[in-house]
């Protein structure tokens, strides 16, 4: 997903500069003749035409994904594209509906505990999310174990783990240096 964000990019700003760069002048035929009868000018406009953004149709109310697009153009060149795009949470949401009404209640709950905010919130309510079939006490017990598993991982090594800078005699003696020479100027 990264990859292909900075391609557009690149794509972008090198359409920007494309754009920046080259000024577009409709292009002009002129056309002088002297003679003791006849003399005239004629002139010639040409226009570049405009890219227009394709429209993407999602006909089904029950999709979890939207459309989006987009043109650009230049005096040189156009370009314009369109895309459905996926809604992950949407997605989540339906499926959790979908095993609730087929009675599977742990596995409901369970897809919903893959949002970290949904895992966040179970932890403060003094639920844990299902780990691995297990549930309560033994479940809390899993995620403690299994850190890593966690929806909210990189937060909680942040919040949990604190890097610490140790004041070295060597990085000591820098800092007295440092404003020793500060002092003499």
């Amino acid at each position: 997903m990264m990859n292909k964000l900075i391609a557009v990019l690149i794509v972008a700003i090198f359409l920007a500069l494309l754009t920046l760069c080259s000024t577009g002048y409709a292009q002009t035929n002129t056309v002088s003749s002297t003679s003791s009868t006849v003399s005239g000018t004629t002139t010639v406009d040409r226009t570049p035409s405009t890219a227009s953004a394709p429209s993407v149709v999602i006909n089904n109310q029950d999709v979890c994904s939207f459309a989006a697009s987009a043109a650009l153009q230049s005096s040189i060149l156009g370009l314009a594209g369109g895309a459905a795009l996926r809604d992950l949470n949407c997605e989540r949401l339906k499926l959790s509906r979908a095993l609730f009404a087929m009675g599977m209640k742990v596995g409901a709950v369970a897809m919903l505990c893959q949002d970290e905010r949904v895992f966040a919130s179970m932890e403060m309510a003094g639920t844990p999310c299902p780990f691995y079939g297990k549930i309560g006490l033994e479940a809390a017990k899993g995620w403690a174990e299994n850190p890593e598993k966690r929806p909210d991982y990189d937060k909680w090594v942040k919040e949990n783990f604190k890097d610490e800078e140790i004041v070295t005699d060597e990085s000591a003696l820098g800092i007295f240096s440092v404003l020793l020479i500060l002092l003499f100027l």
